[in-house]
């Protein structure tokens, strides 16, 4: 009989790949995690450990990739990821695939980003423009396109050579799944602003490694550390992308889209920029700054099509008020691509 509930499968896993125990419990984490991941602390030998147990969803997912991009991620920089304990393709027991990490300590950055001094605020964002620059700096590719992995390597799956054609590509892929969204109303208001302004997107430029779901509920967060974001979580959206595109997107996940006090969002986005250039040259000009809300705005189509995804346990005032918020920002972006 297939395993049914979460603390079967967690059981099963502990069965088959963990030490004796006697006993465990489990909680999922918040800021807007799925659920097929747990962190869970099991006794052995009268002492607790803790780990995180994350199974493939359901669906066609390059789940495989995750964990081999753990290793490889933490051979070639320093950004800090939690260590793969073990990974199972194909699991005796009658659980999905799975893998197991090492639990970093520390608290959920997005629990906890609004509530910082602005100098912590700061200290986070030049940490996370060190990390970009870190990885735009070591890890490139031969073409665009989403990670997969094929005999053990990773490689670059539908791969076209073309940055403006496969970011045209992506967009349209979001606004595709606007469709049942709270959001399909700004479908075709979306795609007439963003097409005319595809020319701005350079077509050339060497791929490098995007983490295309950097955001804050996917790093941990330890105000007392001299760095002090403690692991950065969740490589199963990755892209050979232009860095351009992965620094707007950063910009709009942790400044644009939480702050409206323009001297605030100054001062954070001049700590990111700061961080990121003690790690590799990048001019900021008025090309970049022109595409910035283009690759902002998809980034936002992205996060309205997982809108209904991210906000199904919230109440019915949590989740107006979110739809208000993006769509404002919906607003703001179009307004400022259309002044380009």
């Amino acid at each position: 009989m297939p395993v049914q509930t979460p603390e079967q499968a967690i059981e099963a896993v502990l069965n088959e790949s963990g030490p004796d125990y006697e006993g465990f419990r489990f909680e999922t984490p918040g800021g807007g995690h799925q659920s097929d991941v747990y962190m869970v602390t099991l006794r052995h030998n009268g002492e607790a450990y803790e780990v995180v147990v994350k199974f493939k969803p359901p669906g066609d997912v390059p789940f495989a990739v995750e964990p081999c991009l753990h290793d490889f991620v933490a051979s070639r920089t320093e950004v800090p990821v939690p260590r793969i304990l073990v990974y199972e393709d194909d699991p005796d027991a009658d659980v999905p695939p799975y893998f197991v990490t090492e639990r970093i300590h520390g608290e959920n950055l997005a629990e906890e980003f609004a509530g910082l001094s602005t100098e912590d605020r700061e200290r986070v964002l030049a940490q996370a423009g060190r990390m970009l620059g870190d990885m735009h700096s070591e890890i490139g590719f031969e073409a665009f396109g989403r990670l997969t992995l094929h005999d053990d390597r990773i490689i670059v799956r539908d791969w076209m050579g073309n940055w403006r054609e496969y970011f045209e590509t992506l967009t349209r892929s979001h606004l595709a799944h606007l469709d049942g969204t709270p959001f399909e109303d700004l479908t075709e208001r979306a795609r007439a602003h963003i097409e005319p302004a595809l020319e701005m997107v350079p077509e050339d430029g060497v791929p490098r490694l995007v983490h295309d779901d950097f955001r804050p509920a996917n790093l941990m967060f330890d105000p007392s550390a001299d760095a002090p974001v403690t692991a950065v979580l969740d490589w199963q959206d990755v892209l050979a992308a232009l860095p351009e595109y992965n620094l707007a997107q950063t910009e709009f996940l942790f400044i644009d889209s939480s702050f409206q006090d323009p001297e605030l969002q100054t001062s954070l986005r001049t700590a990111f920029r700061d961080g990121y250039r003690e790690m590799r040259p990048m001019s900021f000009d008025e090309g970049y700054e022109r595409r910035r809300p283009l690759y902002q705005l998809s980034t936002l189509l992205w996060r309205m099509a997982g809108f209904e995804a991210v906000f199904a346990d919230e109440s019915g005032l949590a989740v107006a008020r979110a739809e208000a918020q993006y769509r404002q920002q919906f607003e703001r972006l179009v307004e400022e691509i259309q002044a380009d």
